[in-house]
């Protein structure tokens, strides 16, 4: 198949200025929606191999949705003592047909922190803990270039070894905007990760790793290559984004707008280190924060307590969602919690419900 060159040529000549023209003219955009993304690499995530190829009459799919899971500091030294910090939703997890999480830390040997107030880098020991939980985990966070480029390179290799595939990061910042193609049941799922969280030093460029960085026209240009380049069925944007300790602001509720006006079937978000508020947008589910699953540090209740989000789909799109109360110990351990009202709904209804949620948890 014959491929245009000058519209690849455009692409990269965004990854070389590192996404710091916010504002592109029209003719602009109309050639990077067109463009030819690279070759595609490890990025693919071909550590997620289809599980079933057959007819999605009346059959849906289950993805599972943490927030951050930092294992460095008290969570990696339990996991060192042989705690594994996921026990208690094992069976959760297990049930979906892939898991996804945040991970808010970098996991390597190498590199040195940078000048920044908190620097998260965890043993690599705690990988298959993690591999044993999690299929696929976002970089695209303020946490993923704490040691640097080469501590950073490092983590893309291990994460490889343990087969978990990751997205919103990479060696390049091509690489970094790559959707991580999920088969399941029938279905391609494509998920995309970006921050909006400083340091904007962690951003991949032309030819050094890094994380992919939120600039709206690169997003919405991703959210249509997702579609016509890996003819993905949905596309889903988890996010890093927002004010810490605070509720969603403008800014979150304007790009995630924007998301589902081009593409995305539902948009999902983290960084604050607290749960956000949950509305729909145009029939489209929007979360804006699912706070914390693996984190130490915290005193203040609302930094101790987060959601898992259980998302059933179809062909069409989301069918009914619901969130698992995850409550963090003075260890940043999570532990379930049966009595804590959070919010669930069905497509269609327009209603969102809060109630306990666990004892009724919805099978495949």
């Amino acid at each position: 198949m014959s491929r245009s060159k000058l519209p690849f040529v455009v692409l990269i000549a965004v990854c070389l200025i590192g996404g710091g023209i916010h504002v592109f003219s029209t003719t602009f955009m109309e050639n990077v929606l067109q463009a030819e993304s690279p070759r595609l690499t490890t990025a693919e995530r071909t550590h997620i191999p289809p599980m079933d190829t057959a007819d999605l009459v009346d059959r849906e799919v289950q993805l599972v949705f943490a927030g951050d899971i930092m294992l460095a500091d008290l969570p990696g030294e339990a996991i060192a003592r042989g705690i594994d910090p996921f026990a208690e939703f094992t069976d959760v997890l297990r049930s979906a047909d892939a898991a996804i999480g945040n991970l808010e830390c970098v996991i390597a040997t190498r590199g040195a922190p940078v000048d920044k107030p908190y620097t998260f880098r965890a043993d690599p020991r705690v990988l298959p803990i993690l591999g044993r939980h999690f299929q696929s985990v976002s970089l695209a966070n303020n946490h993923s270039g704490d040691f640097g480029h080469d501590a950073f390179l490092e983590q893309l290799d291990l994460l490889a070894q343990q087969q978990i595939a990751c997205f919103g990061g990479g060696r390049n910042c091509a690489e970094a905007r790559q959707p991580l193609i999920l088969h399941r049941k029938g279905l391609k799922i494509a998920l995309l990760g970006y921050n909006e969280f400083h340091p904007r030093e962690f951003e991949a460029g032309s030819n050094w790793p890094g994380v992919a960085w939120s600039v709206d026209e690169q997003v919405v240009a991703d959210l249509h290559a997702a579609r016509t380049l890996h003819h993905a069925d949905l596309v889903i944007p988890y996010m890093h984004w927002g004010d810490e300790h605070e509720p969603e602001n403008d800014r979150q509720r304007s790009l995630a707008r924007l998301m589902i006006d081009h593409g995305a079937d539902l948009v999902i978000g983290g960084h604050p280190h607290v749960t956000q508020g949950v509305e729909y947008y145009k029939g489209k589910l929007i979360v804006y924060s699912l706070g914390n699953f693996v984190f130490d540090g915290f005193g203040e209740e609302s930094g101790r307590e987060g959601w898992l989000l259980r998302l059933k789909l179809n062909q069409n799109g989301l069918v009914e969602w619901d969130t698992i109360v995850a409550r963090m110990d003075d260890q940043g351990i999570p532990h379930l919690r049966r009595d804590i009202a959070s919010p669930s709904g069905r497509v269609g209804s327009g209603e969102i419900r809060h109630q306990p949620t666990v004892a009724t948890l919805p099978t495949n």
